[in-house]
């Protein structure tokens, strides 16, 4: 499954939404984490794992590793 992301890195808050557009779910992933040292991502895999209530090591990062767009491949 392929999953779209907008992050929020710094946030004060900690939270997943879901909106749709043009029939199209998007994630958008609020997190503590800062997008300094990879620390943004693997917050964003974590919160993902929980979400869908899979292992981390199922998640990979398939586009936008340094962009708030992020695209992340489920298996």
């Amino acid at each position: 499954m392929i999953v779209k992301v907008n992050v929020k890195p710094g946030s004060s808050q900690a939270k997943i939404t879901e909106t749709e557009v043009d029939g199209e779910k998007t994630l958008t992933i609020w997190t503590h984490a800062r997008a300094h040292d990879n620390e943004a991502n693997k917050a964003v895999v974590e919160a993902l794992a929980e979400y869908f209530n899979v292992s981390k090591t199922s998640i990979s990062l398939v586009r936008g590793g340094s962009s708030k767009q992020k695209t992340f491949e489920i298996k």
